[in-house]
């Protein structure tokens, strides 16, 4: 059974798993590409940060960064062992719920143009391409992406 639950992202094995997202980012884009926030950035009033697990096991990170006018989803990522369990979506339902209660009506996410997994995962949820949006400048390496709560 997968649990999703709110987790200090110091906690050391979801910085372990942050920090493999971080590499694969590092291996997959030039760094000008990379938005990912460190494991410190990600412990703000502002971020709601969220591992998914098996037991003892985390398997998966996401947050919602609270916006003024929207959420953005952050940090999502998914240990290789782990996908295809379901671990993705059990984070994004998670995070949903939570703008929700926040009473954000929109969300939207920065992912890379090579993340074909992830951009299915979203689409399935309901996810459609967009603009650039907030700081991000028109990169190379990005896509965006949107869904209305």
């Amino acid at each position: 059974m997968i649990i999703v639950e709110r987790t200090d992202p110091h906690h050391p094995k979801a910085t372990a798993l942050l920090k493999q997202s971080h590499a694969l980012m590092q291996s997959l884009f030039p760094p000008e590409d990379n938005f990912y926030l460190d494991v410190d950035d990600l412990v703000a009033p502002d971020i709601h940060f969220y591992t998914a697990r098996e037991g003892d096991d985390i398997l998966g990170t996401g947050a919602l960064m609270v916006k003024p006018d929207y959420g953005e989803v952050k940090s999502m990522f998914v240990s290789e062992t782990a996908r295809g369990k379901g671990v993705a979506a059990a984070l994004l339902r998670q995070i949903e719920d939570t703008a929700r209660e926040e009473g954000i009506t929109i969300l939207k996410l920065e992912t890379g143009n090579l993340l074909h997994a992830a951009h299915r995962l979203y689409a399935r949820h309901g996810f459609i391409k967009c603009g650039v949006f907030g700081d991000y400048e028109t990169g190379k390496s990005s896509l965006f992406m949107e869904k209305q709560l």
